[in-house]
């Protein structure tokens, strides 16, 4: 096995195409975040971007995007924005770890999101999450019709709330792929509002995933494309959502709603809105990505796996970093695991986020760098 590194930024056309075909063959690998052009977009913003190719016979038959830092600290690539992590590679391909750490110049490489077929990193892995999806199809009808078929138990009370919405604002209509940017300012305006206010941390004061998404909006490749899909009542933004696709898969990514009209629930609607519409455009599989959420419960149809790791060399870089990060994550699934820590803690950080929010206006950094 031959394995190159090189910036994402650099990859060849005929490399691309490579990784799209690997990515083609192979279902669990078609997810956007593990295209290339996702790993060119972050690779724009951080400079230990890299991607890891494999070679067999000269033939390119494996991908990995990764970060490294100076110490050789790696890191899947877009890790805590990612919501997949894979060596996406040809079918029948297999690799060792321990080999392909070394030719990454990595003591150690963190992944939260890794698909379960990654059998190399298997004895890597210290925990496994539930990553829930929704099968899509398209409907013979329209959306109330699909809504009914698909999502009985919410359809009444979704379809009520939608009339009661018409009423009271305007006409509800929904663009699946607004290529309008104010709109995305919008959406970001939203998200950084409501992190503030639920106490979490805020994406969207980091300017470089600010220019990210804006990078991501305007791609709109054969197989990866930004899609911003935006419900409106007249011509007032309710709610909004934007994510990558690939030619199969959504990623459910960042989702907010005007908090306002929070009374007529317009972040289901617009969930039920955006995977309805993805079944007509082409999509089969919408993922809402790991994490334990009440909308996530109800609209799932199945769940994946993901694991969440180090692999390491023998290296004291390694042994140092993996004794800083293990507890840290651990505490963290503990507490998202058992809903009696769980609960507290989201209550704390709302309060956290009531303070923080009463003290100082929403940042800038959305407003002056998504253009």
């Amino acid at each position: 096995m031959d394995i190159t590194i090189h910036r994402p930024g650099e990859l060849s056309a005929a490399l691309r195409r490579d990784w799209h075909r690997a990515m083609d063959e192979s279902p669990e690998y078609a997810n956007p975040f593990l295209a290339p052009e996702f790993a060119i977009g972050i690779g724009r913003y951080r400079a230990g971007a890299k991607v890891a190719v494999l070679r067999e016979g000269g033939e390119p038959v494996g991908f990995l995007p990764y970060e490294r830092d100076a110490l050789g600290v790696g890191r899947a690539i877009g890790l805590g924005l990612s919501d997949c992590q894979a060596l996406v590679h040809r079918p029948g391909v297999t690799w060792d770890a321990q080999d392909l750490l070394g030719a990454c110049g990595l003591a150690i490489f963190e992944f939260d999101h890794l698909v379960e077929e990654q059998q190399p990193f298997a004895g890597y892995v210290t925990g496994r999450f539930s990553s829930p999806v929704i099968d899509v199809k398209p409907g013979d009808g329209g959306y109330p019709e699909w809504l009914r078929a698909t999502y009985p138990g919410q359809a009444k009370t979704t379809l009520k709330k939608e009339r009661r919405l018409g009423r009271d604002v305007g006409e509800v209509r929904f663009v699946f792929d607004e290529r309008d940017p104010r709109m995305l300012r919008t959406l970001m305006r939203w998200k950084s509002a409501q992190y503030r206010r639920t106490g979490r941390m805020d994406r969207f004061a980091r300017p470089w995933i600010v220019d990210l998404v804006d990078h991501l909006f305007h791609v709109q490749e054969e197989h990866f494309t930004g899609v911003l899909s935006v419900l409106y009542a007249g011509d007032r933004p309710v709610a909004a959502h934007f994510g990558p696709r690939s030619s199969t898969v959504l990623a459910a990514w960042f989702t907010a709603y005007d908090p306002e009209l929070h009374y007529y629930s317009p972040g289901l609607m617009m969930h039920l809105r955006t995977a309805e519409a993805a079944a007509r455009n082409g999509v089969t599989l919408v993922d809402l990505g790991r994490g334990d959420k009440e909308y996530k419960d109800w609209l799932k149809t199945r769940e994946l796996s993901v694991g969440e790791g180090f692999a390491a060399r023998p290296h004291p870089v390694a042994a140092a970093y993996r004794m800083w990060r293990r507890p840290v994550r651990g505490l963290r699934n503990t507490v998202l695991a058992h809903p009696r820590l769980r609960e507290p803690a989201d209550r704390l950080l709302k309060t956290v986020g009531t303070l923080r929010t009463s003290r100082r206006p929403v940042a800038g950094p959305v407003r002056d760098r998504a253009r």
